[in-house]
């Protein structure tokens, strides 16, 4: 009876022992599952955005000089006059005919007076000549005069017919100088150079002003010859100033050569109205965008590309609200999105806000974001 009982109190103490085991494995499992359960809290607090499919333009982008569409070069045809006036500066716009500069016209009118002077004498000289020849060929028929007198007179009246054309010759010469006293705008324009200085006296030919025919200005572009097949004349292209300037213009022709250098060719580009465009000066360089025509893109918002050791990348949210760093290939960019080329899953998720902060992996929260910007097209 005493050795039952020795058995009893035994299997008993087993029992506590291995309730108390159970216990404390338990509770140590739980200590550790809410160990795990608070390390494994949220990086950071991000919003996400779907890829979008949007219609944008397709552009070849261009760089290339401002400069005049044609340049007049205004001189002076009167030779050795005094400039006695200058009406214009540069950058005043102007009208075909306008007078720019006057020089004195002392001596032209001195010379004029005295070429109708001349007029009036040689045709004095030929009235009488022509009367001394008429008498003659009267006389003619009678025989009082011989034939070589006769002859003489009418020589004569010929000579003295001559000299008033001649006389009428240098007057219509001193009338002309006296009419390029006045410098006058060949055509419409700006003018874009002056060299007239009040009081100098300049020879036949000396460039006085340059002008800006019609104020038209042209953009030069410079292409590449592999991409001249893009470009027909007629193109609409945006070009931008190095002030910031942006005007629009057209293609209107495309050089027939390529610089054997640089494989590069000239796209010339109007630009309409040098007065209207401030911001566009000749001579200044100038990038901008041939426009081309328009495609779909998937686009993403341009905040959720992520530059990392010379890439770009996205960070793609997964079902266990952790994400994914997947390598992408950028194109067209417009307003706050740009285009992606690598294909994406059809389900993908972006994220937008907080994604430079992010790495491979990482646990993140998901709020909501503000509605984005609408794309108006405009690819860059």
């Amino acid at each position: 009876m005493k050795k039952r009982s020795t058995l009893i109190v035994i299997a008993l103490v087993v029992l506590v022992l291995a309730g108390a085991g159970f216990w404390l494995s338990r509770g140590k499992s739980s200590g550790d599952m809410k160990e795990a359960a608070s390390t494994a809290r949220p990086t950071l607090t991000v919003t996400v955005a779907k890829p979008e499919t949007n219609e944008l333009n397709v552009t070849l982008s261009a760089n290339g000089n401002v400069a005049a569409w044609q340049e007049a070069s205004i001189g002076s045809e009167a030779n050795g006059l005094r400039l006695a006036e200058v009406r214009v500066n540069v950058g005043d716009a102007v009208k075909k005919g306008q007078v720019l500069a006057v020089f004195s016209g002392e001596s032209v009118d001195a010379d004029v007076a005295q070429a109708k002077a001349s007029l009036a004498e040689a045709r004095a000289t030929a009235a009488d000549a022509a009367g001394t020849a008429n008498r003659a060929r009267t006389l003619q028929a009678t025989g009082a005069m011989s034939q070589q007198q006769i002859n003489q007179y009418t020589t004569a009246e010929q000579t003295a017919k001559a000299r008033v054309e001649a006389a009428e010759a240098v007057l219509a010469a001193q009338q002309v100088r006296g009419r390029n006293t006045k410098v006058m705008a060949p055509d419409d324009g700006v003018i874009s150079s002056r060299t007239a200085t009040v009081g100098s006296v300049v020879s036949a030919g000396t460039e006085l002003f340059r002008l800006i025919r019609g104020g038209r200005l042209e953009w030069r572009a410079e292409i590449m010859s592999g991409d001249l097949g893009r470009i027909v004349v007629g193109t609409p292209a945006v070009v931008v100033s190095a002030t910031g300037a942006t005007v629009n213009g057209k293609v209107r022709s495309v050089a027939p050569t390529v610089d054997p250098q640089t494989r590069a060719a000239l796209i010339y580009v109007d630009i309409p109205d040098v007065q209207q465009n401030t911001g566009i000066k000749a001579g200044m360089f100038a990038h901008g965008d041939f426009m081309l025509g328009r495609s779909h893109a998937v686009t993403v918002p341009l905040a959720s590309v992520v530059p990392r050791d010379g890439f770009n990348h996205l960070l793609l949210m997964q079902a266990d609200s952790r994400v994914s760093m997947l390598r992408i290939e950028t194109g067209r960019r417009v307003a706050d999105r740009v285009e992606i080329t690598t294909p994406l899953p059809p389900d993908a998720r972006v994220v937008v806000q907080g994604a430079g902060f992010l790495n491979d992996g990482d646990l993140v929260r998901v709020v909501d974001a503000l509605p984005a910007n609408p794309v108006n097209g405009a690819a860059k």
